[in-house]
């Protein structure tokens, strides 16, 4: 220890070693919550990431469910069309035999 012309006594002594105890104790905790702070921030830039990467994911999704009804959306106009196609060539077929029969 310094000595500063001043003479410590006994108790002065024991006051400033707890003193600097404490200190140190300051230190050691201001350490570990610098360690917690940093490992914190290292598990909220995890958790970012993830949070960007399921974001992106269901961007995919709903672009792929949107892209999968509108296909079912043409499927089903397709298969109407055909119907459709097929309802009237069972008209035309029954209009030419209704012309078949007036023409005999």
């Amino acid at each position: 220890m310094y000595n500063f012309g001043i003479e410590m006594t006994e108790e002065d002594k024991k006051l400033l070693d707890v003193f600097e105890a404490r200190v140190r104790h300051l230190m050691y905790l201001h350490d570990e919550l610098k360690r917690e702070n940093a490992e914190m921030k290292r598990l909220l830039k995890v958790k970012d990431d993830k949070i960007v990467e399921m974001q992106d994911n269901y961007k995919a999704l709903e672009a792929s469910y949107t892209n999968l009804k509108q296909a079912r959306i043409i499927s089903i106009n397709d298969n109407e069309v055909k119907d459709t196609k097929q309802r009237l060539s069972k008209l035309v077929r029954e209009v030419d035999k209704c012309i078949a029969l007036l023409n005999e």
